[in-house]
């Protein structure tokens, strides 16, 4: 097997487990950031030198000027979220960002995905709510399944254009009608494909001679999920899923990079865990012990603002992650938020239906499973000044130990704090 630098970065629980902060690490130098799967629905904070940025569709890796940002081929793109983003970083930091380049097959969100995101939504029971942003994203992938979609590269075809409109239009329009929406004309579309052809169309490009040349080479690769594993559409808590594939099997469809290439997978924990949206999630606190998590590590949406659901770590579900991404290296987030608790809980396995079991069993299983805890001794100290591993408190290395223990998988990575500064490596 030929010798690559293509590395992968995956969430091992909901999502929001601090990825874009470990991304923007690595990303310092890297050649290429490849942000593989997903749209505009869910975002990485980033905080640097040039200030905070919560990236919804941008890769990571924009702030290095020496990196190729690339969305791929498996993302689903709404250029007008992009063009915000860059204008929000404009205003905010003064940076002009040129090094984004969007896949030619990558799928495009129009104007109709998200109303009918936002109308499917409101017809779902309250039980029954899957929790979407409303951001067109599933509509979108249905679409794509149903090889009824738009893709980046269809913008530079205006005749090839028009007739998928022509095609794809008066059936929208029924399904908008259905729900007592507005309906779009073929122009109002053309034209809206039209200003987005104008503004990205130099930077939408087939990536597959970029990225495969940067393999060959042994360029430095870095590849970006979105959510994790928990969120996938086909290893998660389906149907309160997203609509695409955040594990590392997803990074090979959304990337142009072959499974043997990828030699590194980091994946991202926090030293607890959260979740947005609906669905199983055992851990869940629902005491003052989650109101405090939530406010000490601001755990509120990047994209919708949104209170995060609360709990313990789940070291079952981490461990199932950490096998079905081939994780070869941890990256705990978010250390630091632990700091003033005195007792820390740990799921170690579930009761359901009076049995025990030591591994994630599937969605409906999870809807009526019991965690059993370990518990561990706090630490009671400020981490968020440790640079090094032996400047951890005793009680906090035991509690990695721990966990790495529990995750068959080496914690290489723990964050006690959002800059750049505050990662420690061991």
């Amino acid at each position: 097997m030929k010798k690559t630098n293509v590395s992968a970065v995956v969430g091992v629980q909901y999502g929001d487990e601090g990825k874009g902060r470990i991304v923007d690490y690595f990303a310092q130098d890297a050649d290429i950031v490849i942000r593989y799967q997903g749209g505009d629905n869910a975002g990485h904070t980033v905080i640097n030198d040039n200030g905070k940025f919560a990236l919804h569709i941008l890769p990571s890796g924009i702030f290095n000027p020496d990196t190729m940002n690339i969305v791929g081929a498996g993302t689903v793109v709404n250029f007008d979220t992009m063009h915000s983003e860059l204008e929000n970083i404009r205003e905010k930091s003064g940076l002009e960002i040129d090094n984004v380049f969007i896949d030619s097959r990558a799928h495009l969100i129009m104007p109709y995905h998200c109303d009918l995101d936002g109308a499917e939504e409101s017809k779902r029971a309250s039980g029954d709510k899957i929790g979407t942003t409303k951001r067109g994203i599933g509509p979108c992938y249905t679409d794509k399944a149903a090889r009824f979609g738009i893709r980046a590269g269809d913008l530079r075809n205006t005749e090839f254009l028009q007739k998928r409109l022509e095609m794809l239009v008066p059936k929208k329009n029924r399904e908008l009608e259905y729900y007592g929406l507005k309906t779009y004309t073929v122009e109002d579309l053309m034209a809206l494909c039209d200003k987005w052809l104008k503004e990205f169309g130099d930077h939408i490009i087939d990536t597959v001679p970029v990225v495969r040349e940067a393999v060959e080479s042994g360029k430095k690769i870095l590849l970006e999920g979105q959510l994790g594993i928990m969120r996938d559409n086909d290893w998660g808590i389906y149907p309160y899923t997203t609509s695409s594939n955040p594990t590392v099997g997803g990074a090979c469809n959304g990337s142009a990079i072959p499974a043997w290439a990828i030699q590194k997978v980091v994946g991202v924990a926090k030293a607890y865990s959260t979740s947005v949206g609906g669905g199983p999630y055992m851990t869940e606190l629902f005491d003052e012990t989650a109101d405090r998590l939530r406010e000490i590590g601001g755990e509120y949406g990047a994209t919708t603002g949104r209170p995060r659901r609360c709990g313990w770590f789940d070291a079952v579900a981490a461990d199932y992650a950490c096998y079905m991404n081939g994780v070869t290296d941890v990256a705990l987030t978010k250390m630091d938020v632990l700091d003033t608790f005195e007792k820390i809980k740990v799921c170690t396995g579930y009761m359901i239906d009076g049995e025990y079991y030591s591994y994630l069993p599937e969605t409906l299983l999870q809807e009526r499973a019991k965690p059993i805890y370990e518990e561990f001794d706090g630490w009671m100290e400020d981490t968020s000044k440790c640079r090094t591993w032996d400047e951890l408190p005793e009680k906090a290395k035991a509690y990695v130990l721990a966990l790495e223990k529990l995750m068959n998988t080496k914690i290489t990575y723990i964050s006690v704090g959002p800059k750049r500064e505050q990662l420690i490596v061991r």
